[in-house]
């Protein structure tokens, strides 16, 4: 799923870290990052914004339950 737009960067790795199962980071490259690992996600956020907003990201969420998370967490956004 791709997820755009995200401003409240600390909102989105509250609701990673809520998530039950794995959500993954997919790079340009395609390879696919942790984004529950607190490393992965300092390293990832460090290089993909500067101004402090997230335009886009691509992300895999394999529980249905953390889907609906995140999906209710761009509408509210």
């Amino acid at each position: 799923m791709k997820v755009q737009n995200i401003k409240d960067i600390d909102k989105f790795f509250k609701v990673i870290d809520e998530c039950k199962g794995k959500v993954e980071l997919v790079t340009g490259e395609g390879d696919r990052l942790n984004l529950k690992s607190k490393l992965s996600q300092y390293v990832s956020m460090a290089n993909i914004f500067s101004d402090g907003t997230i335009s886009e990201l691509e992300i895999l969420a394999y529980e249905p339950e953390d889907i609906t998370r995140l999906v209710n967490f761009m509408m509210e956004s």
